[in-house]
């Protein structure tokens, strides 16, 4: 299915599957796995090359000249897309949003605002009081009027091209030898896509591995609408079965105060995975996920039978960024 659509080559697929034995023994509860899409090879890797690959092909297509896309400050997103961009000969504009307050200097200079200076990307700040999609819209519009031809990624790459990548990553997980006895995947879930590819792999392989959403910014409900409403979109767009919204699994318990807001569960979880398995988390993302399934662990959730994969979405590179979060 996924064959009949473009995409460029950017990342290492298949990404590898590891057995946590340490985190596990520690943990005392089922085994857990790791889906090391950390390691998708562009930029330090992470999730969205998997995205991009889809996305970047119909930019191409379009003949664009000028990428925008829009993210948070320390937006993983963002730093991938400056990489691909440059990998393919496309000018990168990023344009993005204060979401973090009293965040510090070092915060807004280093981790991926640095590497997307390396990638020789543009940036621009959206101000404190525009809604960052409206801001875009403006400055697409102006470059285009100057005879650009510029091509618009929304936040985190969530949209049906982008969740094409992660369909093809449910059928990686199932082609791979332990996919038969995995009864979970978590993940964290944000802008969305990322969970909803899942959703349409589980819906189009007829799987019953339950996905599972540690979410890192909205509420329960929120993010349960916004994951099913963009696999409706996805498994439409690839003339799919219609997904479930009872797929939609979401805990909200691990946010803390709020996206990028670091939190003590956040930092034990990072630190349990450094230095039980040398695997390095994200403080945004994966830290706050891992922290998600060493608490779900805690309150007898699975089963001991039960083997769970955590999929690792990448953005180490971020931690420079979050010093001041561990002092």
């Amino acid at each position: 299915m996924i064959e009949n659509f473009q995409r460029v080559n950017l990342g290492h697929f298949p990404t590898p599957i590891e057995h946590l034995k340490s985190i596990s023994a520690f943990l005392g509860g089922p085994q857990i796995y790791i889906k090391r899409d950390d390691c998708t090879g562009l930029a330090t890797g992470g999730n969205k090359t998997r995205k991009l690959e889809f996305i970047l092909a119909d930019a191409l297509d379009k003949n664009a000249d000028l990428v925008v896309t829009v993210g948070a400050i320390q937006s993983n997103h963002a730093r991938q897309t400056a990489a691909a961009c440059a990998k393919l000969g496309l000018r990168c504009l990023i344009i993005l949003e204060h979401r973090l307050k009293g965040a510090p200097e070092i915060y807004n200079n280093s981790g991926n605002v640095f590497l997307n200076k390396v990638f020789g990307s543009e940036m621009i700040m959206c101000p404190k009081n525009r809604v960052i999609e409206d801001y875009a819209d403006e400055i697409i519009e102006e470059r285009r009027q100057s005879g650009e031809n510029p091509y618009f990624i929304p936040v985190g790459g969530s949209n049906h091209l982008g969740e094409l990548g992660y369909i093809e990553c449910f059928r990686e997980i199932t082609n791979d030898q332990n996919s038969e006895s995995f009864s979970h995947i978590i993940l964290a879930t944000g802008s969305g896509g990322t969970h909803a590819g899942l959703i349409a792999g589980k819906t189009i392989f007829k799987s019953d591995i339950e996905v599972i959403g540690i979410s890192i910014k909205g509420t329960k409900k929120e993010q349960e609408e916004k994951v099913f409403q963009l696999a409706i979109n996805s498994l439409e767009y690839v003339s799919g079965p219609s997904p479930s919204k009872e797929d939609v699994i979401i805990m909200d318990e691990f946010v803390g105060p709020g996206y990028a807001e670091p939190t003590d569960g956040m930092r034990k979880a990072l630190s349990l995975m450094a230095t039980k398995e040398g695997i390095l988390l994200d403080p945004v993302y994966s830290g706050k996920a891992f922290d998600g399934v060493i608490g779900l662990i805690k309150s007898n959730f699975f089963q001991p039978s039960d083997k769970v994969l955590f999929l690792h979405t990448g953005g180490s590179a971020a931690i420079p960024a979050f010093e001041w979060a561990f002092e």
